[in-house]
């Protein structure tokens, strides 16, 4: 299993490289947006088209945030996502003390380390809230692992 992992996570680092051997992220985090007003926005998303509200509180300069993102487009990743949540990116600076009122108010612990994960109803009540690092090590767990997260919590 290790090894399958480890395997998975070096076919996810390649695919970050360009043909030029340069390594590209991708801009997902707004450092300049008002988390809850993105959040905001997104619940009204969310309960205009019946879908739950994924908070990913992390930064462009993280890489497991950049292998969570590979994760998320994966076909299968991408399709459930399209079709049962809204994505709202929080931006963490490396510090991780920006937006600790608005990740205690989700019950996420950004303090263990991003990218870190809260799914909430239309409503804004929290269905789930990562206490743990778990998603902040996502480099080195299998896609289908991200695959069952969002099957478990899409409602």
């Amino acid at each position: 299993m290790r090894i399958a992992s480890w395997i998975g996570g070096l076919l996810v680092v390649g695919a970050m490289v360009a043909a030029d051997g340069q390594f590209t992220r991708r801009h997902l985090y707004d450092e300049k947006a008002d988390a809850k007003t993105l959040i905001a926005a997104g619940l009204k998303q969310a309960r205009a088209q019946h879908k739950r509200v994924l908070l990913d509180f992390g930064g462009d300069w993280c890489g497991d945030c950049q292998v969570l993102d590979i994760y998320f487009r994966q076909p299968e990743n991408e399709a459930l996502l399209a079709k049962d949540y809204v994505v709202v990116h929080v931006f963490v600076n490396e510090s991780m003390d920006n937006h600790p009122e608005v990740a205690a108010q989700y019950g996420v612990a950004i303090g263990k380390g991003v990218p870190a994960l809260a799914v909430l109803n239309s409503d804004g009540s929290v269905l789930y809230a990562q206490r743990s690092s778990s998603f902040s090590d996502v480099r080195h767990m299998e896609s289908s692992s991200v695959h069952d997260f969002l099957v478990k919590w899409k409602g």
